[in-house]
């Protein structure tokens, strides 16, 4: 039985490194199932993660049937595990916070850690430094979420500094590892 892997990406402009990541796991046998903000989105359009893995991109926490309710159908029955890639300061503040007002938040409040939940930061370096940030990231890894944290380098608005996104062959061998 191959594992499945909910990938949510949120808004940023990392998002393309999903699409990689979503390809090698597809690849390799895993069953990939992509949801997305309506922010990440305008990053990167949902055809491209359809196309990769066979699947439509969820976003409305809404559009079930009576025998599958996302929220509660992915978090319970379906995923091995919950990755966040990329996550945006404000996904990580909204699941820090309990938020259950998007699909993801209630996916991740729905899972209750019954299976694993990794989440790997991009932002600007002064966003991802920033003490409401750091506390964020602290309140996640208390309850058991893996922070897949980022690295140094050239950030989309053209600072160097950490909060360049996790390289997707590095998370790609963590889940092969640790799945």
């Amino acid at each position: 039985m191959s594992k499945r892997i909910l990938l949510h990406l949120t808004g940023s402009v990392a998002c393309f490194k999903a699409a990689a990541l979503a390809s090698m796991l597809v690849k390799e046998g895993y069953e990939v199932q992509a949801t997305a903000t309506e922010r990440a989105l305008r990053f990167i359009g949902p055809a491209t993660f359809e196309g990769i893995t066979g699947r439509p991109v969820l976003t409305d926490m809404f559009a079930g049937q009576p025998d599958f309710i996302p929220h509660i159908t992915l978090a319970q029955e379906w995923a091995d595990l919950l990755l966040v890639y990329p996550a945006s300061a404000n996904c990580i503040a909204r699941l820090a916070a309990g938020l259950a007002d998007d699909l993801f938040g209630a996916i991740f409040l729905a899972n209750n850690f019954q299976r694993p939940v990794w989440l790997a930061p991009a932002m600007n370096t002064q966003m991802y430094l920033h003490p409401a940030t750091q506390r964020n990231l602290k309140v996640l890894e208390e309850w058991g979420v893996v922070i897949l944290a980022p690295v140094e380098g050239r950030l989309a608005c053209g600072t160097v500094g950490t909060g360049k996104l996790a390289d997707p062959e590095l998370v790609f061998q963590k889940i092969k590892e640790d799945l």
